[in-house]
């Protein structure tokens, strides 16, 4: 299969698949198979996959039932499986490939091949959304720094920070990681085009990626790892049921081509 792909193209599938073996202990997964042994969190994954992913494939984007889909997840999901996907801390490409593609973000976050929105306009229909309005102003209230000194963060205020930030996913101003070499955060927006009020605009886009609170709270969640994690592990480890098998060189995928086989092998690696 990796002379008939291209290694380019083999490589694009290993960071998709992310399969602890090919990354060298990748939490990410680990947060994966955590959540596939529970079957609550599964079931909201598999939702909110198959609305955001299903259609993507063929060109199309159900964006609100995605919206929909993942608000159910983080809203009623077991908080130490959702937020370890979207928090999983990482120290590869790989893994923070992994942890920037958990939610599909070519339909829930950035649209396929579509130049960022200005941020004015998000915030805008934040501003306008019964869903959207209030999360924003609990992340703005978790998330900000003591008064006082405008530079520290309250002790136990990362928790707490957390839950705000996964409630904006699934809003109109649905946050991601920019890439996988950091954990830096923003919506899918800019402020280019903001005319006169471009100082609003670069405060807005400041509250994600010149906020020391929520990137305090995300670094630190390394620390607090849940235990159930390895609870879970512990008594349904078995990834070779779940990650999808790439055939060898010597048993190749007949008759296929890249274009339709990424579909599956995509929705097996979010699985």
């Amino acid at each position: 299969m990796a002379h008939c792909m291209g290694p380019v193209l083999l490589l694009l599938l290993l960071l998709l698949l992310g399969s602890a073996s090919f990354a060298g202990g990748n939490r990410c997964v680990d947060a994966a198979e955590a959540c596939t042994a529970n079957a609550l969190c599964q079931r909201l994954r598999t939702e909110y996959v198959e609305q955001c992913l299903g259609r993507v494939v063929n060109g199309g984007c159900p964006r609100s039932r995605c919206h929909r889909a993942l608000r159910r997840f983080f809203s009623r999901g077991p908080q130490a499986l959702t937020h370890a996907l979207l928090f999983c801390p990482c120290a590869s490409p790989a893994c923070g490939e992994r942890r920037r593609q958990t939610f599909v973000p070519a339909c829930a976050f950035s649209g396929l091949g579509q130049e960022p929105p200005s941020c004015l306009a998000r915030m805008d229909a934040c501003e306008r959304s019964r869903v959207c309005r209030p999360r924003l102003l609990t992340f703005q209230a978790s998330c900000a720094s003591v008064p006082i000194t405008q530079d520290s963060c309250l002790r136990d205020q990362g928790p707490s920070c957390l839950r705000a930030y996964a409630g904006l996913v699934g809003t109109a101003i649905t946050p991601n990681y920019v890439d996988n070499a950091s954990a830096r955060v923003a919506p899918w927006c800019d402020c280019r085009a903001s005319g006169n009020r471009r100082e609003e605009c670069e405060a807005f886009q400041g509250l994600f990626t010149r906020n020391r609170c929520l990137d305090g709270a995300i670094q630190s969640f390394d620390s607090q790892w849940p235990s159930i994690l390895q609870d879970q592990l512990g008594s349904h480890h078995d990834p070779g049921q779940r990650l999808l098998q790439v055939p060898s060189a010597d048993r190749p995928l007949e008759g296929s081509s890249l274009q339709s086989i990424l579909p599956v092998l995509v929705l097996q690696a979010l699985l």
